[in-house]
């Protein structure tokens, strides 16, 4: 009787498990990283400007507890050297201390890769016409740059990259 219990308790939590997809709104899309780069890059959705992903950002971190202590235009220094940027080439730099205090606690090193670093630029797409996109450093691929990180560390780091991740793919939709 207890075996017959105990098999339909386990079918139930693998059929569970193995249930499909994710469906909690809130959690990032991270069907399209790539776990091995540094690199997470989003591309802006057609008829979302320049300005709609720069408020977004701005609203949207502000929402959900980041700072945003500095940004760096890089294309126009650029063009003040007179080097043709090739389009938008800005950086904005994030930081969440509920977030990251956690690492810097266990690994001060990690200060190396703080604030956390959103990049948002033009480049060509396939079709070679201009597009935005957004681009991040993953926190979680910096750890590793890190000898021996804590659990602790490596949970911090996932939740900080997931939050900047959902973070991008709202702006990249011009979302408030």
């Amino acid at each position: 009787m207890y075996r017959c219990l105990l098999a339909t308790i386990l079918t139930l939590i693998i059929s569970g498990c193995m249930s499909g997809q994710q469906t909690d709104k809130d959690e990032p899309d991270k069907t399209n990283i790539n776990h091995v780069s540094a690199l997470y890059e989003i591309e802006v959705q057609d008829g979302v400007s320049h300005e709609d992903v720069v408020d977004s950002l701005k609203s949207l971190s502000e929402g959900m507890n980041f700072v945003n202590p500095a940004n760096f235009d890089i294309g126009e220094n650029m063009a003040k050297r007179d080097i043709d940027p090739q389009g938008i080439k800005e950086v904005y730099s994030y930081c969440n201390l509920s977030l990251g205090t956690e690492i810097i606690l266990d690994h001060p090193e990690f200060l190396v890769f703080a604030p956390c670093r959103i990049a948002l630029y033009e480049k060509p797409d396939a079709n070679n016409q201009m597009k935005l996109y957004l681009g991040l450093d993953r926190p979680t691929i910096d750890l590793k740059s890190i000898k021996n990180p804590t659990e602790r560390a490596k949970k911090a780091a996932q939740e900080l990259e997931d939050a900047l991740i959902d973070l991008m793919q709202k702006a990249s939709e011009g979302d408030f």
